[in-house]
């Protein structure tokens, strides 16, 4: 079926391609939408992204999470539960040579959060890109799981891109920072108000 290819925007990997499978539900976010979204998050994490420690849930290709490894982040999790994703996203991986700061964890992210958590945390920077299909209580779901298992680091900052056609559906304990709307993508971003503090 052939393969799309969206490229890394900016940092140390700035121009390399990453693969993506056609004919599927991943759907990568552009480009233009990445390289605003990161400019954002810039400005408020500084130039490294504070050296986050980032959880790419929803994976797919993992461009978001390689994008925040390209411009300064310290480690990420990869979660994806396609098969055919899962494939791409190793490659992709393999490609960068990020083995030892990148881990791949295969799995509905949701139920993996719910029954104990996920390695690699806390986390101070999630990326949520669920496919268009996943309703947003569904996303809650999510949040409200890694908050009780303290995979979260207060004031960690959370990226859910969105269809501009559907909503979000915060927990109390997010304060929403800002809203962008990038023809039918929306991107909400908002910081965990509570967590470990440690």
């Amino acid at each position: 079926m052939g393969e799309q290819r969206v490229r890394i925007v900016a940092g140390k990997w700035r121009g390399r391609n990453l693969a993506a499978p056609k004919g599927m539900s991943t759907r990568p976010t552009s480009d233009r939408v990445r390289e605003a979204l990161f400019s954002s998050l810039a400005s408020r994490l500084g130039p490294d992204l504070g050296a986050a420690i980032v959880l790419d849930a929803f994976a797919g290709t993992g461009a978001l999470g390689l994008e925040a490894l390209s411009r300064g982040a310290e480690r990420a999790t990869f979660v994806e539960s396609e098969r055919r994703a899962l494939d791409t996203l190793g490659a992709n991986v393999r490609a960068l040579a990020e083995r030892d700061h990148a881990r791949i964890v295969p799995g509905d992210v949701v139920r993996l959060a719910s029954a104990n958590g996920l390695p690699g945390g806390p986390f101070t920077l999630l990326f949520l890109d669920p496919p268009y299909r996943i309703d947003a209580a569904r996303v809650r779901q999510l949040l409200e799981a890694l908050a009780e298992s303290h995979s979260l680091v207060a004031g960690a900052v959370v990226v859910w891109e969105h269809s501009s056609a559907g909503g979000t559906d915060w927990p109390d304990d997010f304060d929403v920072l800002f809203e962008k709307r990038y023809g039918s993508t929306s991107v909400s971003v908002a910081a965990y108000d509570r967590g470990e503090t440690e």
